[in-house]
């Protein structure tokens, strides 16, 4: 089971998105326990303040380093008899390193993780130099505080557990997880408003729908993504169909 700890300033907006679909699912199996601190519980202020103004002046307020430390080693006291026991801390920043797939599939490996939201103007530097293992962003841009992007970790990570989505096979196809994204995907009806599925999906042949679907990764990875492409293994038949693909993009580009 995967142990996920969540410190923040405003626990209630976690309430909803961990309490449906797949991670309720989850938990309710045994697979992952979420964990909810509320950092203000930890405060020394009778006010329950956790932010102070920064040294040197500036703008905005800096999340004071006792009440995350402190939380921290709440949590970390639960575990301490525990000599197999491994964490994992991260710290939810602009600054970190972005978050991605890959990333995900080495966060699910882990035993414990316990994430800090940051808020306000920023955090103690304290906290990033001597708490935290990683930083991680989800994105170059700037929301209001470390809250969103820790349901989109967690909801990522959660995912890869073995037995959380049930079909194993469906993780190994999506896009990213083979470093590309993923083939176009069809139902029924065959046909609508006039748009047919492709005939070779109604073949029954499997090989040829297997080709099918690797190269149309390809395609669709090269025309939305083609950086993904730099470092995947291309066998010789996919370099040639790139090629020729390359060739119909400025063609139709120059018409």
């Amino acid at each position: 089971m995967l142990i996920i700890d969540i410190l923040t300033l405003f626990p209630q907006m976690f309430s909803g998105p961990f309490s449906e679909s797949i991670i309720k699912r989850g938990q309710e199996k045994g697979l992952i326990k979420i964990n909810i601190t509320n950092i203000r519980d930890f405060s020394r202020d009778k006010h329950k303040k956790v932010d102070d103004y920064p040294y040197g002046g500036g703008p905005g307020m800096v999340i004071k380093p006792e009440p995350v430390f402190e939380a921290v080693e709440s949590i970390l006291k639960q575990h301490k008899r525990d000599e197999h026991y491994q964490k994992w801390i991260i710290l939810m920043t602009p600054q970190g390193k972005v978050f991605n797939q890959k990333k995900a599939m080495e966060l699910a490996q882990k035993q414990h993780l316990i994430i800090i939201c940051g808020h306000y103007e920023g955090i103690d530097e304290r906290v990033r130099q001597f708490l935290v293992d990683e930083e991680i962003s989800i994105g170059d841009y700037i929301l209001t505080g470390g809250e969103l992007p820790a349901m989109v970790v967690v909801d990522c990570v959660a995912r890869l557990i073995p037995g959380m989505l049930g079909e194993e096979q469906s993780i190994k196809d999506e896009s990213f997880t083979k470093g590309i994204l993923e083939y176009p995907q069809y139902t029924r009806p065959e046909v609508y408003r006039g748009y047919r599925v492709p005939d070779i999906l109604l073949s029954g042949n499997h090989r040829k729908i297997s080709e099918w679907r690797r190269l149309e990764a390809i395609r669709r990875t090269f025309l939305r993504r083609p950086d993904l492409l730099d470092d995947y293994p291309l066998t010789p038949e996919e370099k040639e169909f790139l090629i020729q693909l390359s060739r119909e993009v400025k063609k139709n580009k120059s018409g």
